[in-house]
C-alpha cells in the first residue's frame, strides 16, 4: 500500500517552523491521530453496542419496514465506523518494527475520515430512529434532518472554512 496523502507538502514549514524532521513529524502526526481516535472509539463502540442490542427489545417488534431498513443500514454504518476508527491500530500491530510510519499514517488519516463519515451516517441513523419510536416517523426524519445538518456543519463546512482561510503571518 502506497502513501495515500501527501505529507511532503508540509515538510518544509514543518522544518522550519518546528525545526523537526520528517520522522519527527511522522511521529507527532501518529500521536495526534492516536489522540483523536481515542476520542471516538469509546463512542463509536458503544452506539455500535446499543445498537446491537435493540433487536432484542420488546419494543423493536412494532417498528415498521422503513423504520427497520433505518436501523439495519445505521448498525451497517456504525460497525463499518468501528472497524475504520480501529484499524489503524491493528495496522500499526502489523507494522510495528517495519520502518514503515509513513504509510501507517497515511493510512490512519484516512480511516479516521471514512470512520467519521460513517460515524456521522450512523448517528443520523439512530436520531431518526429514537424520535421515530418515541414521536413519530415524521419527527424522526426532522430530528435526522436535523443532526445530518449539524454534523456536515461542524464536521466538514466549519473545518474546511477554517482550513481555506488564509494562514495566521509568521
Amino acid at each position: 500500500m502506497g502513501v495515500v496523502d501527501h505529507p511532503e507538502r508540509d515538510q518544509s514549514w514543518d522544518s522550519a517552523a518546528r525545526s523537526e524532521t520528517e520522522i519527527q513529524r511522522l511521529d507527532r502526526n501518529w500521536a495526534s491521530i492516536l489522540q483523536e481516535l481515542r476520542v471516538v472509539q469509546t463512542g463509536v463502540q458503544l452506539l455500535t453496542g446499543f445498537l446491537l442490542t435493540l433487536p432484542f427489545q420488546q419494543r423493536f417488534d412494532v417498528l415498521s419496514m422503513p423504520m427497520r431498513a433505518v436501523y439495519l443500514a445505521t448498525v451497517g454504518c456504525s460497525v463499518g465506523a468501528t472497524v475504520l476508527l480501529v484499524a489503524p491500530v491493528g495496522m500499526h500491530r502489523l507494522l510495528f518494527r517495519r520502518h514503515r510510519l509513513q504509510s501507517l499514517v497515511s493510512a490512519a488519516h484516512r480511516f479516521a475520515y471514512a470512520g467519521l463519515l460513517l460515524l456521522g451516517l450512523a448517528l443520523t441513523g439512530v436520531t431518526v430512529i429514537i424520535f421515530g419510536a418515541v414521536a413519530g416517523l415524521g419527527a424522526g426524519v426532522i430530528a435526522g434532518g436535523c443532526a445530518f445538518v449539524a454534523l456536515v456543519g461542524f464536521w466538514v463546512l466549519l473545518p474546511v472554512w477554517v482550513r481555506d482561510e488564509a494562514p495566521p503571518a509568521q
